[in-house]
């Protein structure tokens, strides 16, 4: 993942592990009142492992919720997400006296929030289609590599440097992914586009910090004009669409797409002020592998031998990786 200069060394190792580089220690509050200093390493708060277990228990059933929802397609999805998700934000922030943050920033600001927010809606909606379609296992493999996706990204944008292991943990996942293509044939798209969009959408708010809260407040309001009007222009311009036609009762559970998608966020980053970053980062792999298990296990897609090689070698590349931050951490 990208580092900040002059980002101390500790932090730096927590964010290698960190999944969600917007809501841990890449964002800056724009209020001072809002900054929490970052718990030491060996602060491991029972209070704080359990809402982190919670946050990431409720990450890795989100593909349950989609697959009750028939007749929609992931972009008509999409509209309810971002516009219940947005009032949930809009109370929460209201609630918490932090709503002068969502309107700050200048032109620029704004800029990195739409592109920042065209990035998170590409993601949504690609995740939704994978859900639909029954491949649950893609987007297992997308947020198992997007950690080393986003240190790719720090090299290759930011100029970071790498050390041996974590270049060794990048080749093993790269040999990973390149292992699944040759053996079916096709490249594993839906994983890889998942892992580069979420990452570049960490890089752009490591570019350019935004308040946690605040910061996904904005993205939703500049996301909700273009989902209104392409929405509209999508659903009027098809014989059967299935958001128009949806029942009463169809609406009413599609409205808890809000909690659904801030519920998980808020429950994070409370984990990160009772949790040093490196702890929390060891919970990530709570949520991909619990939607491995309901692929398989509930859902009955198939884990072919390619797949087995490829989450092998991603696997033992996530082990490298994560167990080099977890040393330079304590060491640090």
């Amino acid at each position: 993942m990208a580092r900040v200069p002059g980002q101390s060394r500790e932090r730096q190792s927590g964010s290698l592990v960190d999944p969600t580089p917007l809501y841990s220690e890449g964002t800056i509050p724009d209020d001072p009142a809002m900054a929490t200093p970052s718990p030491s390493n060996s602060a491991l708060s029972p209070s704080g492992m359990g809402i982190a277990t919670a946050c990431y228990l409720s990450w890795g059933l989100v593909p349950v919720y989609w697959k009750a929802i028939e007749g929609i397609t992931a972009d008509e999805a999409l509209i309810p997400r971002v516009l219940w998700t947005l009032t949930l934000l809009l109370v929460v922030s209201a609630a918490t006296g932090t709503l002068g943050q969502t309107f700050r920033g200048s032109l620029r600001d704004w800029g990195f929030t739409l592109l920042a927010a065209l990035l998170l809606a590409g993601n949504w909606t690609l995740f939704i289609y994978a859900i639909y379609s029954e491949q649950v296992i893609a987007t297992s493999l997308g947020y198992y590599i997007n950690p080393l996706v986003s240190t790719a990204l720090g090299l290759v944008v930011l100029g970071e440097r790498l050390n041996r292991a974590q270049m060794i943990a990048v080749a093993i996942a790269a040999l990973g992914v390149a292992t699944m293509t040759f053996q079916s044939g096709q490249l594993p798209w839906i994983s890889l586009v998942l892992a580069m969009s979420f990452a570049l959408y960490g890089l752009m708010h490591k570019l350019h910090p935004q308040p946690p809260l605040g910061g996904l407040t904005r993205e939703m309001l500049v996301l909700s004009p273009i989902v209104v009007l392409g929405g509209l222009a999508i659903l009027f311009t098809r014989q059967n669409a299935g958001l128009l036609e949806a029942s009463f009762a169809d609406h009413a559970y599609l409205s808890l797409t809000g909690v659904i998608t801030a519920g998980p966020l808020l429950l994070f980053h409370a984990a990160t002020k009772r949790l040093p970053l490196v702890a929390v980062g060891m919970f990530q792999f709570i949520a991909p592998t619990m939607t491995l298990g309901l692929a398989t296990l509930v859902y009955g897609e198939k884990f072919a031998p390619a797949h087995a090689m490829g989450f092998g070698l991603v696997w033992l590349g996530l082990g490298v990786f994560t167990f080099d931050s977890i040393r330079r951490a304590t060491r640090g």
